[in-house]
Parts: structure tokens; sequence; C-alpha cells
């Protein structure tokens, strides 16, 4: 008995030594090594077996490919200034992020105690914010920056750092696939005033996919596109802190299917900007569904500002305050409207009580000649005003109450499932 327990030991302890040595003999995800930061600039795989903590600042750099697998849940952890955890992907590098509606792929933060194999987590919501970055995509795709340069910084990434650099000649330029992706509780400040979007897009090309994508609960802009050429679809943004889409430097792509759902302290669901140099670009939005909010001190269906050129088309806004508005914020953009450089076509207001049109809600911006920052601000000097901006919305703008985008594709989202929208 003692010399066959004493085989049995010397069993046992050969099999030990056996899986120590062997990785392959290790059953399941070594959950050690499940941490992402710093700079990546060799193709790297994030498996949805774990889940990925992002520390920091996580750069993949040129010529590398992060490739996240469907049902892929990353989290940030808290950070603030240079050490806030956001993850870029700088000009040259690619991303291949292509979820499902069944499996897409989320972005949290590490406070959001989704586990393993869920789409949602039970103990943050809408009103949890900046717990983390964002995620910043960088292209080479023309942007029109101001001084005619040839490329810029990214907000959000202190200037020491190269690889925030976006902008360039390649309008076809590829950074990858984002497709079913959903980005939450992010936004963390980095410095006065000075957030990370949900997702920011510099300088990205055609040749990138932005599809199905969600952003819930940032501190700062839902979606923001620096320039590029970029065409996006089926964007959902939820309850953010400044304006769920934005505009900037001629981004000069089209934007198909969209939905906004304010939160309480949000701004305007769109904010449009125009090009910052010689350069000119025209936007396109087609198919979007606004929901306004009467607890936001703001809550303005749109600002249209510096020279904005594009076409915004087939718009659904509803449960707007009767004091919100859609604006030509200076005279710049205002000339761009008469010029027909700047477009509005089949908008569609369920009016708030006590609006009488839907022409009320369209405002022209009194044109300012001194004290003129491009915001609205009680020390302007007026100049002139753009008289036919409200009197031409009748033919472009009436009352009722369906219309915008196919809400049916948001039904995959954190948002819907949480809030109970009915998608």
């Amino acid at each position: 008995m003692k010399k066959l327990f004493i085989s049995m030991l010397a069993i046992a302890a050969l099999a030990i030594t056996s899986c120590g040595d062997d990785d392959d003999a290790i059953s399941g995800p070594d959950l050690s090594d499940n941490q992402i930061s710093g700079v990546i600039s060799e193709s790297k795989t994030l498996t949805n077996d774990r889940i990925w903590n992002l520390q920091g600042r996580t750069t993949v750099t040129s010529g590398a490919v992060l490739t996240i697998e469907p049902g892929t849940i990353i989290k940030g952890l808290p950070g603030q200034g240079a050490n806030a955890s956001v993850l870029i992907i700088a000009r040259g590098a690619s991303i291949q992020a292509n979820g499902t509606a069944a499996e897409p792929i989320i972005f949290t933060s590490i406070a959001d105690n989704i586990a393993l194999g869920q789409t949602n987590g039970p103990n943050l919501n809408q009103n949890d914010r900046g717990l983390w970055g964002g995620v910043i995509v960088l292209g080479n795709a023309p942007s029109s920056l101001r001084g005619d340069v040839a490329a810029a910084q990214i907000e959000g990434i202190p200037a020491s750092d190269t690889n925030g650099l976006y902008g360039g000649s390649n309008p076809a330029d590829n950074s990858g696939v984002m497709n079913y992706v959903s980005i939450r509780h992010g936004g963390t400040n980095i410095g006065e005033g000075n957030e990370i979007n949900g997702l920011t897009l510099g300088g990205v090309g055609t040749g990138t996919t932005i599809s199905n994508i969600e952003v819930v609960a940032n501190v700062d802009d839902g979606i923001e596109f620096f320039g590029g050429t970029v065409n996006a679809s089926n964007l959902f943004v939820w309850a953010v802190g400044d304006d769920a889409i934005d505009i900037d430097q001629a981004y000069s792509g089209t934007i198909t299917n969209a939905g906004v759902v304010l939160g309480d302290i949000s701004d305007h669901a769109f904010e449009i900007d125009g090009p910052e140099g010689s350069l000119n670009g025209s936007f396109t939005i087609n198919n979007a569904t606004i929901f306004g909010n009467a607890n936001t001190p703001n809550g303005e269906y749109a600002d249209y500002r510096s020279r904005a050129q594009g076409a915004t088309n087939n718009v659904y806004a509803t449960g707007f305050k009767s004091s919100s508005d859609v604006e030509l914020d200076n005279n710049g953009v205002a000339q761009n409207y008469l010029d027909g450089d700047l477009t509005f076509s089949n908008w569609v207001i369920n009016l708030p009580s006590g609006v009488a049109a839907a022409n009320d809600i369209f405002v022209e911006k009194v044109g300012c000649a001194q004290n003129c920052d491009d915001e609205d601000d009680a020390n302007d000097i007026d100049e002139n005003t753009i008289t036919s901006f409200t009197s031409d919305a009748t033919q472009w703008a009436t009352a009722g109450t369906s219309g915008g985008a196919d809400l049916s594709a948001f039904s995959w989202t954190y948002s819907n499932a949480t809030a109970g929208l009915g998608f």
C-alpha cells in the first residue's frame, strides 16, 4: 500500500510538472493576460473569451492591425489628463472591429459590472459619464485645417504625441471596420474644457467602414467627424453631455440613418461646422430621428456654424421644448444658405406645446460685426439679419408625427434594452 501511495504521488507530481511546462495543457484563457496599454506596434487580436482592460493612452501604430472579435468587452480604467484611458487607431493603422447585432463589441468602464457573455450591466445608467476616455480613429483623408496645414493634432491627445495627427491627401484612405460597436460611459477630462468624444473620427477616408455604432453617456460629444470623407450608417447616440453628432473641418461624407435621444444635460442633436482652411467640402445627412428632452437647460435641434456646407434631409424631430430651435449661427453660414451651399429638405416636426407652426423653430442668426466668436454671445454686436430662413422653412419643414430614420436598425442597442425605447 505504501509503495502504491508513493507511486500515485509520483504520477501526480509528473502531471503537475507537465501542466506547468505545456501551455496547451492549460484549460481556458489565461486571465492574467487581459490588459492592453501603451503602444501596439504589431498586429493583435482581442478575443471574446475574456474581458480586456484598457489602461492609459493605448495606440495602434502605423502598419499594425487591431482585430476585435464579435462579443468582446473592453473596459477602460479611470484616469485623467495624459493618463486618460483611450484607444487610438493612428494614421496607417487599422481596426477590424466587426461585431454583430447578437454579439456587439462593447467599450465601457471598469466600473461597469457587465460580465463575460452579457451585453448589458445593471449597475450603471445613462447618467454615469466620464469614467474613462473613448475611441479615436485617425486617417489620411483631406480635412480643412486652419492655416491649410497638411495635418493637425486631434483634440483629446497631448500635442507631444505624434500618433495624434490626422489629415492628408487620400480621400479613399482605409482605417478598417467598426460595425456593431457600443461605446459607453466615456469622455474623461484631459484638461480644462477638453474631453474625449465617444467616437472621434479624424481625417478618416471612404475605405473605412463605420456602421451600427452606439454611443451612450459620454461627457462631451457622441460622435465627432473632423474632416475626412468616410460614410457612416446606423448611428445612435443617447444622453451625451454636449452634442450628439458633431461635424467639423469640411467633413465630406454621408451619414445615413441616425438616431439621437437627448439626455438631461445634452446640448444639440446636431452641431455642424464648416471649413477652417481654404478646402471646402459638403456633408450629407439622410434620414434622422431626434428625440428632445424637456429637462435639459439646452436641448436644441441643431446649430449650423462657421460656413457649414452640406445637406440635411428627411429629419423627424419630437419631444423638444418650445424654446428649442434650429439655428444659423453666423453670417458665413447664413450666406451659404442663401447661396444654396447649405440645404434642408423634408423636416417633420412633432410640434411642442405653444409652437404654432414648424417654421417657427427655424431661426436665422443675427449677424455679428464685433466680438464675434461663432457662439451665441450677449456681447455680440449685430450686423445684419438674414430674413429669408424662417419664411423659406415652410418649403421644407412641416408639422407631423412620422418620418426620419428606420429605428428598427437600433433594436440591438444598449439604449433600446435599458430605456425601453421600443425599437
